[in-house]
């Protein structure tokens, strides 16, 4: 099954047994595990880490407190795979219990036994992007994309996606879905009465002020002051909106906010904060939680902590007393100094 067929079925296919979760676009793999998952508990293992008997365990294994997960996952399991094919090959054959043990991998050749078994028995979702039109392959993902993001326009970001703003973004933007979304996400906080239109999309999107805001908000969050301002300064010289880039800057900063407050949370109850896990539960991509970790880490707690009070000042100024060009200016000026830190606050937990 496709991975834009599966985001987009009212009804989720059976998972049976197993379900392999393959392809080359992690940012759909990790969309797919998310809707397999369904807010259900998982049990979820590293492939290079974890042997077969554990994972055995973990399905089969009846909880004594009765808070069984209904899945068992192993992420990056291609080693896994590779080490256990005939183990798993014998389980899908005559699997024991209710639960479904999940594969997230790169590749599943089609043709090997335990693809086949797969087939009949389970679930298999194809996760990547074609990168040819052979066959015409890549026009036939590409129309699906296109209905999976006006999908997830409304049902995600609570925003309709007008057909013509749709083409604009698959002209101006790569044909990667993950950045496609950010960039819905940053539309939908502008959109007049939630309505992304075309015109807005040709306003707010473009391949050079895409990458220059995306490096300035690195340059942000690492400490890089000047930087930061310099790219700033090149933005709003280019005719960039202060609105539009406050809104790009808040999409990234409420999830280091929200992962300040995991590790918050973990810690209240007595956990070492587990870094990779917490940035992806706070919507980082998988790919880039190590990225994310050490930029949380230039944050440093205390300010991680004031993110969103930051935030939601900066919105109430630039749509008041400072929604001038020049006061505009100002209050994101004020964020970088702020996110800078000239003094040495406590850092976050060492991971």
């Amino acid at each position: 099954m496709l991975s834009l067929e599966f985001l987009t079925a009212k009804t989720l296919p059976e998972r049976g047994p197993l379900c392999a979760v393959y392809g080359d676009d992690d940012y759909l793999r990790r969309e797919v595990l998310l809707a397999l998952k369904g807010g259900e508990a998982a049990d979820v293992y590293t492939g290079k880490d974890v042997e077969w008997r554990d994972v055995h365990d973990a399905l089969t294994t009846a909880s004594l407190f009765g808070d069984d997960a209904n899945m068992v996952i192993v992420e990056e399991a291609d080693p896994f795979v590779s080490t256990y094919r005939e183990k798993l090959e014998a389980w899908v054959a005559s699997p024991q219990g209710t639960r479904t043990l999940v594969l997230e991998v790169k590749t599943w050749p089609k043709t090997t036994r335990l693809a086949k078994a797969t087939d009949k028995v389970g679930l298999a979702v194809d996760c990547g992007v074609p990168a040819d039109n052979k066959g015409g392959r890549q026009s036939k993902f590409i129309t699906a994309a296109k209905k999976w993001l006006t999908h997830r326009a409304k049902h995600v970001h609570q925003a309709t996606l007008e057909r013509e703003a749709c083409e604009c973004l698959f002209n101006l933007l790569p044909l990667s879905l993950g950045l496609m979304d950010q960039e819905v996400a940053k539309l939908s906080l502008m959109a007049d009465s939630g309505a992304i239109t075309a015109p807005l999309v040709e306003a707010n999107v473009g391949d050079w002020r895409t990458r220059q805001t995306w490096d300035m908000i690195d340059a942000m969050v690492e400490g890089r002051a000047a930087e930061a301002l310099k790219q700033l300064d090149r933005l709003l010289a280019a005719g960039e909106e202060p609105i539009p880039i406050l809104a790009q800057v808040a999409y990234t900063l409420r999830k280091f906010a929200t992962a300040s407050r995991l590790v918050e949370q973990g810690e209240a109850a007595g956990k070492r904060p587990y870094f990779p896990q917490i940035m992806m539960n706070a919507g980082f991509w998988k790919n880039k939680t190590d990225e994310a970790t050490n930029q949380l880490k230039a944050i440093a707690r205390p300010r991680a902590m004031q993110l969103s009070t930051w935030l939601l000042e900066m919105d109430l100024a630039m749509k008041g007393h400072n929604s001038t060009p020049s006061g505009a200016r100002l209050e994101l000026e004020r964020l970088i100094v702020r996110l800078s830190g000239e003094a040495s606050p406590r850092r976050m937990a060492r991971s």
